[in-house]
């Protein structure tokens, strides 16, 4: 797709995002109380922490006055659960109470609206020892925290998200072992992990429909392309599989109230390969069925697309956490194996670059999913290690691979697909989740060491593109 002028309607958004944990810092200042990543970043061997990340806590109002001055019309921000509720559930801190309405005002001040997201990973530390969500309790536990938050900040939030990536929570923690708590190959875990998080979810935003609030209400997903590497029936039917567990199945609970028979045969066919059943309840599939009519809007992350394969033999990953490129491997018993696809380039982590694979996940919700009313892109991005020469950063490569993914949501808009607003990841550069500060998404490059904030070549492009609601050519940027 042509990355030339093309033009955007003029009340799509153009934002920026963050997520509490990895840009906020001060994670024992003013109340706040232990989730499992701060357990999970001291434990030894562990290569960085979240302080002070980004420093968000104290430097919002220089990072929402950046907003203002480059275009950013729209920020996604996370709440740190523990930082409203220490222990996750009875006791109010109101020092997070306070932190939080300042920094919704100062969004709002700036010309900037807020997004907020109840949950980015950031489990309280004593549910998390509980069994995390596989532990049913936990979602009633969601859901008053939900409440807490609805009742304080519902007058002035216009866009919540019950959850962010609840694929990740699941394949990261308990198949790919590289979020907290570190297991590998349980499939059968995380997708029970999957089906609890679209109970909570679905109870969360029913709930906040009752409270009758002036916003809107959706979830975020990471939808991941899934294309077979050669068109064979084996390597269709393992991009199937890996397409029912990372996408279809909490889709279908989001927008289908339920899961559909062929998605449902799919997901028990990888369950019963791994030795596992799904448990749930009756009551599960009235809250999908109720939610499902009332959700607002799809968040959709998109940063790749899988290449697949069959795959006969165990399961195996080796997680690329340090930019080495072609360390990656990927293959799930009863799945398919993740391959490279050699005409598609990858970035230094073995991403594809593949902006064709969010044109067709565009689309595909659009016409397998047609109750879904809104998409915003709420999180796409390049990882890239930023140089930092004479105080400037010259980062082409992202404003290309931006580009080229906004043409491909300019593409959808065209073909009729409802999509709102793009979100880039990362408004500034911040902590990643398994990679520590050398991987650099932001607009705004933070030095570390002194939290002083430097507009990338890219913050100019995208203020341009803001300004004129159109995908700007490089060459029109001045830096």
């Amino acid at each position: 797709m042509s990355a030339k002028r093309k033009t955007l309607p003029k009340d799509f958004i153009f934002g920026g995002s963050t997520a509490g944990y990895q840009v906020e810092g001060a994670t024992r200042e003013d109340g706040r109380g232990p989730c499992s990543w701060d357990e999970d970043m001291a434990r030894p061997g562990s290569r960085f922490t979240a302080d002070p990340a980004s420093d968000f806590y104290h430097k919002y109002p220089e990072d929402l006055a950046l907003c203002e001055q480059f275009g950013v019309k729209g920020i996604r921000i996370s709440f740190s659960w523990t930082r409203i509720l220490p222990e996750g559930e009875g006791r109010m801190n109101q020092k997070g109470i306070d932190y939080y309405n300042k920094l919704i005002d100062t969004c709002i001040a700036h010309g900037v609206e807020p997004f907020v997201t109840l949950h980015h990973f950031d489990t309280p530390l004593a549910y998390f020892h509980a069994g995390g969500w596989e532990n049913r309790a936990l979602i009633d536990h969601f859901v008053d925290y939900a409440r807490v938050c609805f009742e304080a900040f519902g007058d002035r939030v216009r866009k919540w998200a019950t959850f962010n990536e609840p694929w990740s929570i699941a394949q990261n923690g308990y198949i790919a072992g590289n979020f907290p708590p570190h297991h590998t190959f349980e499939l059968g875990r995380a997708i029970q992990i999957e089906h609890n998080l679209m109970v909570a979810h679905a109870r969360a935003l029913h709930l906040y429909k009752t409270m009758h609030l002036p916003g809107k209400i959706g979830i975020v997903h990471t939808l991941e392309g899934k294309v077979p590497i050669t068109d064979t029936p084996e390597n269709r039917h393992a991009r199937d599989l890996d397409d029912a567990m990372s996408n279809r199945f909490m889709l279908d609970a989001c927008f289908h109230g339920g899961y559909d028979a062929e998605t449902r045969a799919l997901i028990d066919e990888i369950l019963e390969k791994n030795g596992s059943t799904l448990v749930t309840e009756p009551g599960d599939f009235e809250a999908f069925a109720q939610a499902a009519k009332e959700i607002d809007f799809l968040g959709m992350n998109y940063y790749s697309s899988h290449f697949l394969k069959a795959w006969d033999g165990e399961s195996q990953v080796i997680n690329n956490s340090t930019g080495e490129k072609g360390t990656s491997v990927f293959a799930l018993k009863g799945v398919g194996a993740r391959v490279s696809n050699p005409a598609v380039p990858t970035t230094d982590w073995d991403w594809p670059i593949y902006p064709q694979g969010m044109h067709d996940q565009l689309v595909r919700v659009h016409r397998d999913y047609p109750t879904c009313k809104e998409i915003f892109i709420a999180e796409n991005g390049m990882g890239y290690k930023d140089d930092f020469v004479d105080g400037k950063i010259d980062d082409t490569p992202r404003i290309e691979y931006v580009a080229k993914h906004l043409a491909a949501v300019h593409a959808a808009i065209a073909e009729g697909v409802p999509v709102k607003g793009y979100y880039i990841w990362s408004l500034q550069d911040m902590l990643s989740w398994s990679n520590g500060y050398n991987k650099r998404y932001g607009l705004f490059y933070v030095d570390y060491k002194t939290q002083k904030r430097y507009p990338k070549k890219s913050a100019y492009w995208y203020k341009l593109c803001s300004e004129r609601h159109a995908i700007v050519p490089l060459e029109e940027v001045v830096y």
